[in-house]
């Protein structure tokens, strides 16, 4: 087939792409067929009651997660306590300044922290926290956001540091200044410096820039430090702070289990407050994060409970889980398992690794994460629900999570998995020769849900294999594929300084 004649053919189909990290399916051939959820939503159905799968109601289906704390499956499982306080929270009305007052003491004394608000999660925090720097809690600052003329604007970034949530401060307006050692840091001080962000971990306590070593050299110049440690629990004396941190910022919905879109800001006294300012029920930039009086104490019963949970009785039940799902699997020929412990403060909850032979299990790990995804009941685990999982799972491997399983469902995941593993279904892979040759430089019309733009493949076609560039409007990206027939599926991805870019043709 000529080229032209492919692009006749394509020109059906708009190019599109779907973003991981923003959450955004991709459009896969016309304006009306969307993937990742209901074909049509089912209408006219009677109300749910307490206690049913509310989710049925409006014809979506719901998940057992297997994955652990990922948001885009709905994270962490609120503990009863949270729900409870959470309810009584909607029986009254109160001054949110004034309940933020009250919170931040009793988080004070809970953490050991000098002072603590809740936010609209650890992004919220982190963002929140960063402009209350800048500004100073200045409401005149506040509202030149993010015009930061006359205020100091650069944020300081370790490189092991980059994620996608730290990419989130740059709506500060903010200048994100990347260092790699301390003489690249000492280099990169100015009076411009805000602040200095730090990602949790073992870089961070243990690493040539380490918190530790970043704060002899900033502590004396009066630069912060505010640290994202969003997924660990609430060990006091506080481990970050106890090194020099001035910030920490947690998720509500995470290790917490307090409500999904909550977080924690804790701290000194001075950058809590400033930050709380920036933040709603106050105008201006941080008017958009907002936290009801629902999840304030919500997340405050969070914390309270923290201190109350028994975490080694939890620890034991989700190893316990997995033994179960582990002592069922060990019975296919070809399938082994292994109980992975968690190394560091982050999600500190075991997995079970779950590994096939190929020649008796002709499935890779992202086969499996799919059927267990299509099966009833809907199973999610490794990288399953996620729009794009990027790169795929091609290895003979499957993760699974237990914690936030309720009883019983390890007897689900075991049954669900071991009927795939035991008896594989056959699942269609064409491998015929291509039937054309689109090696070369393609212009293309990127057609997004409400948007058009010009983008570029650059593409090296070595029989079915396809490599090559992506050159995106933002930045270029490396580029694979194959093309079996007349099929053509092409992946690029670029994933540096916390952006996630991963698209799916």
């Amino acid at each position: 087939m000529k080229r032209r004649a492919l692009i006749k053919d394509l020109a059906m189909f708009p190019f599109i792409g779907g973003a991981i990290g923003n959450g955004f399916p991709a459009i896969a051939g016309g304006q009306n067929s969307i993937s990742g959820g209901p074909q049509e939503a089912t209408h006219g159905l009677p109300n749910k009651k307490i206690g049913e799968n509310i989710y049925d109601s409006i014809g979506v289906r719901s998940v057992i997660n297997a994955r652990g704390t990922v948001t885009i499956i709905g994270a962490s499982r609120m503990l009863p306590e949270v729900e409870k306080a959470m309810r009584a929270a909607t029986r009254n009305y109160v001054q949110i300044d004034e309940l933020m007052e009250g919170v931040a003491i009793r988080l004070a004394e809970l953490t050991g922290a000098e002072w603590g608000i809740v936010t609209t999660g650890a992004t919220g925090a982190l963002i929140v926290g960063c402009a209350g720097i800048v500004t100073g809690g200045n409401p005149d600052n506040l509202w030149k956001l993010p015009d930061l003329e006359g205020m100091k604007n650069e944020v300081i970034i370790p490189t092991y540091s980059w994620t996608a949530y730290e990419s989130a401060v740059k709506g500060v307006g903010v200048k994100m200044v990347e260092v790699a050692n301390l003489e690249a840091l000492r280099a990169a001080l100015s009076t411009k410096t805000a602040m200095i962000l730090v990602l949790a971990g073992e870089q961070s306590e243990n690493g040539s820039l380490s918190i530790k070593a970043i704060s002899s050299i900033v502590k004396p110049l009066n630069i912060p430090i505010l640290v994202d440690a969003a997924a660990e629990g609430l060990v006091v004396p506080n481990p970050h702070l106890s090194q020099g941190a001035d910030l920490v910022a947690y998720s509500g919905g995470k290790y917490l289990n307090g409500p999904q879109c909550s977080g924690l800001l804790i701290g000194r006294k001075d950058l809590v407050r400033a930050a709380w300012v920036t933040s709603a029920p106050h105008h201006g930039f941080g008017r958009g994060y907002k936290v009801g009086r629902e999840e304030i104490i919500g997340m405050l019963t969070a914390v309270e409970m923290w201190a109350k949970r028994d975490h080694v009785e939890e620890f034991r039940k989700w190893t316990s889980w997995l033994e179960t799902i582990a002592g069922r699997l060990k019975k296919i020929p070809g399938v082994t398992t292994e109980i992975m412990q968690p190394k560091g403060r982050s999600n500190p909850s075991p997995e079970l690794l779950v590994q096939w032979d190929p020649a008796i299990i002709p499935l890779t790990g992202y086969d499996v994460e799919n059927i267990l995804w299509e099966e009833s009941p809907r199973i999610a685990v490794s990288g399953a629900g996620s729009y794009l999982p990027f790169p795929p799972n091609f290895k003979p491997n499957i993760l699974i999570n237990s914690s936030q399983l309720e009883a019983g469902e390890e007897n689900s995941i075991a049954d669900s998995v071991y009927g795939v593993l035991s008896k594989p279904p056959f699942v269609n892979k064409d491998s015929s020769a291509a039937s054309f040759d689109i090696n070369g430089a393609w212009n293309l019309e990127m057609v997004f849900v409400a948007g058009m733009d010009k983008q570029k493949f650059l593409i090296e076609q070595h029989g079915s294999e396809l490599t090559g560039s992506h050159l995106g409007s933002y930045a270029s990206r490396e580029l694979s594929g194959n093309l079996f027939g007349s099929s053509v599926l092409i992946r690029s991805s670029y994933t540096q300084k916390g952006v996630r870019l991963n698209f799916e043709f």
